[in-house]
């Protein structure tokens, strides 16, 4: 791989600080070898993929607030503005420990070309900081809030950055931004955040968009690469926020079994499959006492397995659909899932399969691999719709902006596959029909 990709030497030597940039990188950049190699535009596309690994601006700016006890805290924001080739920076907003400017580089850069893939016009950004808000008061979490938009208010417009939510970054966050924001610039309606409560200017299904999304490509992928239905398969879900809730709910109603979830304490395993109870009390505890799993194993029919993940267990499933985090699933994961049966995996998070994992998949063709850049693209999909509403000062019926989101996943699938050629992988084809659309541009 180092020998074929040596154009990207400068890159990396510049960024060998930013481990997990680098990788989306090179994972971007196995993908469309092909296009490097092409004889007549090679260096033409070459030249495009460095330009396109280099941010148009990046932000770093400082957060004061104050704790409960009345004592000053600090924490860094970032804002990377990764490309507006497409339209309008667009990408979530993450608060978590592990969160600095190549955290934020990496899923930036994906986050171009998953716009690209929704067509709608839109360029990739990402933001954040490194302020964790588990153990929080709710008053120190919109002090944070209100902190960070004061800084973060001046780079945003409609037309020229729209941030929205994401790890760590809920509607309570949101809320206490765009709060902040209309107070700072005494304007209502304007599209500058998405995710909003529909009560001011929020979207019908944006809660909801990023794992019914994952499904409904899942459900298009089994359909026509193994000719199954998604009923009765069983499914491993990782995670417990919001896309891991409704990647189960959408999964569940299409009559798969959902059989583990998990944070970063342990994992729910559920044999059976859990039950709609099952999730109401998994949802009761992320979203409304902000609890740990290991509170809840009395109360669910699923047995609880501490310092474990859905990919470290030796249980056979039918598909893995990480929905947590970056790196979640390594090589020897893969190699146990595909040992016990494995069809595919669907990926909700950002990058949540590391490179020598994907190499192990890359190897077992008949493994259905689609990247989170194609899969759960619906969230930012959905954004989109939010932000159309807000110019026309609309709000959409629910089933108009569900219409809307299939389709959207329907012709992600379709530029895959054409893409991706004869003999080309669903990954593969994810990766070129988004680069060409950005190159082009």
């Amino acid at each position: 791989m180092t020998n074929n990709l040596s154009f990207l030497n400068d890159l990396r030597s510049k960024y060998s600080h930013q481990p997990t940039f680098l990788q989306a990188v090179e994972e971007m950049a196995v993908s469309l070898m092909p296009l490097f190699e092409d004889k007549e535009n090679g260096d033409f596309y070459c030249r495009t993929f460095l330009a396109m690994a280099e941010p148009e601006r990046t932000i770093s700016f400082r957060v004061p607030w104050m704790n409960d006890n009345g004592e000053i805290q600090f924490n860094r924001g970032f804002r990377v503005e990764f490309s507006s080739i497409l339209g309008p920076y667009k990408g979530g907003l993450r608060f978590h420990p592990t969160v600095d400017e190549g955290v934020l580089k990496f899923l930036g850069f994906e986050q171009i070309f998953k716009n690209a893939l929704t067509g709608l016009p839109l360029g990739g950004g990402k933001g954040g900081s490194d302020f964790n808000p588990r153990g929080k008061s709710d008053g120190e979490v919109r002090r944070f809030c209100e902190s960070f938009m004061t800084e973060l208010s001046r780079y945003l417009h409609p037309s020229t950055d729209v941030p929205a939510g994401d790890i760590g970054v809920g509607g309570r966050e949101i809320g206490y931004m765009y709060g902040q924001y209309k107070r700072i610039t005494n304007k209502h309606g304007e599209g500058v955040l998405t995710g909003k409560s529909i009560l001011f200017g929020g979207s019908p299904l944006r809660p909801e968009a990023t794992g019914y999304g994952v499904v409904y490509i899942t459900k298009l992928a089994v359909e026509k690469k193994l000719g199954r239905s998604l009923k009765g398969m069983r499914c491993a879900v990782s995670g417990s926020g919001n896309v891991f809730t409704y990647c189960a709910q959408k999964l569940m109603e299409f009559g798969a079994k959902v059989i583990t979830a998990s944070d970063s304490d342990g994992v729910l395993v559920f044999e059976d499959g859990m039950s709609r109870s099952d999730l109401d009390a998994i949802i009761e505890c992320k979203q409304i006492k902000r609890g740990r799993l290991s509170s809840i194993k009395e109360n669910v029919s699923g047995r609880y397995m501490p310092k474990e993940k859905p990919w470290s267990l030796d249980i056979p499933f039918d598909l893995a659909l990480p929905c947590a985090t970056q790196n979640e699933i390594e090589k020897a994961d893969v190699e146990k899932m595909i040992q016990n049966g494995l069809l595919g995996i669907v990926e909700g998070a950002n990058l949540p399969t590391n490179i020598e994992a994907q190499e192990v998949i890359r190897k077992h063709g008949s493994v259905i691999y689609i990247p989170g850049k194609a899969s759960n693209a619906g969230g930012v999909a959905v954004s989109g719709m939010e932000m159309s509403q807000n110019a026309q000062r609309l709000t959409w019926k629910e089933e108009e902006v569900d219409e809307k989101l299939q389709n959207t996943m329907h012709n992600i699938y379709q530029q895959m596959v054409s893409a991706a050629g004869k003999g080309g992988t669903l990954e593969e084809g994810a990766n070129r029909a988004g680069f060409v659309k950005v190159s082009q541009a």
